[in-house]
């Protein structure tokens, strides 16, 4: 069954964000576009890449009201521990969420059961709390956070002009579509 259009399911957990211990919550969810950005480990290889990436996109959500927050199946004293001690980890100031009880990995469905693992699996939530875009790769295949930033902003595009769709590649300012039966068959 797809998380599309669910509300993200309740959970606490404690985070590691700009030097302090901080819990979180799916309420912090509401309010606010989101990205909630899966992986399976700190200290591993492909993950602090797209950590990095993410944090290089990170002042481009701020701009565009959306807060991040990265998911392991590490506690979030492993995340202090990683930021103190890699160049790249180090330069995050993003919201660092631990999850060794696997509550959260779960709840989103990317939780890989016989290694205690979470999926690379990235999330778009509206202010509503209800989950607009899913994005789940393979250990060995990162992600790129400038597509996401063009995904967030054609979900936000969506959410503000009902009855307008964004097709592929769909950049801003670009031309969106207007479902109707005249436009059945002539795309």
């Amino acid at each position: 069954m797809s998380l599309i259009g669910t509300e993200v399911l309740p959970f606490k957990a404690s985070a590691y964000h700009n030097g302090k211990f901080i819990d979180v919550t799916e309420a912090d969810f509401k309010g606010k576009w989101s990205v909630v950005c899966f992986y399976p480990a700190d200290f591993t290889f492909v993950c602090p890449t797209e950590l990095e990436d993410l944090q290089n996109q990170y002042e481009t959500l701020k701009s565009l009201g959306v807060e991040v927050y990265s998911v392991s199946t590490d506690t979030h004293f492993t995340h202090k521990a990683w930021h103190d001690s890699s160049e790249t980890i180090r330069k995050i100031t993003y919201i660092m969420i631990g999850d060794p009880s696997h509550t959260i990995s779960r709840n989103f469905d990317v939780l890989i059961e016989a290694d205690g693992l979470a999926d690379r699996g990235t999330f778009i939530i509206d202010p509503d709390g209800v989950i607009q875009a899913i994005e789940i790769n393979a250990g060995g295949i990162g992600r790129d956070a400038s597509i996401l930033v063009n995904k967030i902003k054609a979900a936000q595009y969506v959410r503000n002009n009902p009855g307008e769709v964004c097709p592929a590649k769909w950049q801003e300012g670009s031309a969106t579509l207007k479902p109707s039966l005249d436009l059945v068959g002539k795309i």
